[in-house]
């Protein structure tokens, strides 16, 4: 095909280099490690039941898939859909989104679902302390506003003092309702408003991260030619007429939000448990529908003629966009994105400090020591949880209690609270605290690993712990 650009012969699975088309490695979903560092922040937007150090200059680098988005829309039935939807619920009772959390000491803090419109966040340990939920938004355009088909869902936090929106969305479909689309766009980004809550506007927050279904298509060209041009890997001609790419050479808004390149094939519409695009009678033409979009906020310009550039303490840089081929329980191929997030921490040190004590001078109980910043606010519905370490959500904990009514003794700099632990099972098993503040919605604190002792765990035969002799 004259005057186009083939990529190179990728795997089945494209999980391609944002600015280099000719890099690529292994997806995370294959049976073999990836070939690369641990990216900061991972994103899945997942459509219809598919699955689903410090620097010298005092900046911060998020490593090791320190937070990662999960995004889904729609229904399927079976057993997919049943695993990524409980992944939502406080049971547990998940099997796919679990598996291999514990080992990447990682924790869901966050979900928020609007009928099939579902978005997760999870958090590496060491950052909990640093994460505060402060907001959780459901925003129907469907049926003129008042039915959540679609709309979008969005989860406002606090990172290390930096605040920042993932929204999971999903648009109006058909290649004829490109208005309509954009219509629901600007409409999900309006109702973003936290009134009565010292949250700033979403404009103003330092990230937006946005993805989801957004079912934008490619115009003007024919069934034919665009499937041409996906079989010999040659998307530059179909960029051009790709809807979204076009509406935001007119929309400064649009524009805002960046995009990595599409080195993958569209990632809909596929017969059902194949790799076939559609071969309905429908024949409806291959798109990129399933996007992932980020905005950082940019600073004041200092003159009329001045470009606005990013924060210099806060940037984002893609590191991989691609989709899963391989994965044909939908009609979409799920996408996937990974981000290197490097800060300068305004929040440097955590609200809470546990302690676990070291010498165990009661039968039954687990003594732990806390202190707080002075300006952690309190409240008499805190609780701290006991958890094995590999805890996948923070409602995992073995046991807990509430902050105010085990409270031995407490002062400015340094509480006290005990924890019953007869109840717990002799093991060798490491275990850790996590202090949650019923203000923040999160963790404020988290503990170091530690063990407890046999002799604490050992039963007699009523029944009641006694230490061993």
């Amino acid at each position: 095909m004259t005057g186009q650009t083939r990529l190179p012969d990728v795997p089945e699975d494209t999980f391609a280099q944002p600015l280099a088309a000719s890099r690529f490695w292994e997806s995370p979903a294959s049976s073999r490690e990836p070939h690369h560092p641990e990216p900061a922040v991972r994103l899945w937007p997942v459509s219809d039941g598919s699955r689903g150090g410090r620097s010298e200059s005092g900046r911060k680098t998020v490593r090791d898939r320190g937070a990662r988005e999960t995004g889904r829309q729609r229904g399927c039935s079976g057993r997919q859909t049943r695993a990524c939807l409980a992944t939502a619920r406080d049971d547990g009772g998940h099997e796919l989104s679990e598996a291999g959390r514990a080992e990447r000491q990682e924790a869901r803090v966050s979900h928020v679902r609007m009928q099939g419109i579902l978005l997760l966040v999870f958090a590496k340990y060491q950052h909990l302390p640093y994460l505060q939920i402060l907001s959780t938004k459901s925003t129907p355009t469907g049926l003129f506003g008042y039915w959540g088909n679609k709309g979008g869902v969005n989860i406002c936090l606090k990172l290390y003092g930096y605040y920042v929106s993932i929204i999971n969305c999903h648009l109006p479909p058909h290649i004829s309702n490109n208005y309509q689309r954009l219509e629901h766009f600007d409409r999900i980004l309006e109702m973003q408003n936290f009134q009565g809550q010292d949250i700033p506007n979403i404009l103003d927050h330092d990230l937006i991260i946005w993805f989801g279904d957004m079912n934008f298509r490619i115009e003007d060209f024919g069934l034919h030619f665009v499937r041409e041009s996906i079989k010999n890997r040659c998307y530059s001609d179909l960029w051009e007429k790709d809807q979204l790419s076009i509406a935001k050479k007119h929309d400064p808004l649009l524009r805002e939000f960046q995009e990595g390149r599409l080195f993958f094939p569209p990632t809909y519409k596929f017969d059902r448990n194949s790799s076939n695009y559609d071969t309905s009678e429908k024949k409806r033409k291959p798109a990129w529908t399933d996007r992932i979009l980020w905005r950082l906020k940019r600073q004041p310009q200092a003159g009329p003629h001045t470009p606005r550039l990013p924060a210099p303490d806060f940037s984002l840089s893609q590191r991989s966009y691609g989709s899963y081929m391989t994965y044909t329980i939908s009609d979409h191929k799920p996408v996937a994105g990974t981000f290197d997030l490097e800060l300068k921490p305004l929040l440097s040190a955590p609200l809470i400090v546990l302690m676990p004590e070291d010498l165990w001078t009661l039968e039954n109980d687990l003594m732990v020591s806390y202190s707080s910043t002075s300006d952690f606010p309190r409240s008499p519905w805190d609780w701290i949880g006991l958890y094995k370490v590999g805890l996948r959500d923070i409602h995992d904990y073995v046991s807990y209690i509430w902050v105010g009514d085990n409270q031995v003794s407490f002062s400015d700099n340094l509480n006290q609270v005990y924890i019953d632990i007869s109840n717990i099972p002799a093991t060798e098993e490491e275990f850790l605290l996590c202090y949650y503040s019923n203000n923040l919605h999160s963790v404020a604190g988290i503990s170091r690993p530690f063990q407890i002792p046999l002799f604490s765990l050992r039963e007699d035969p009523l029944g009641e712990a006694q230490p061993q002799i």
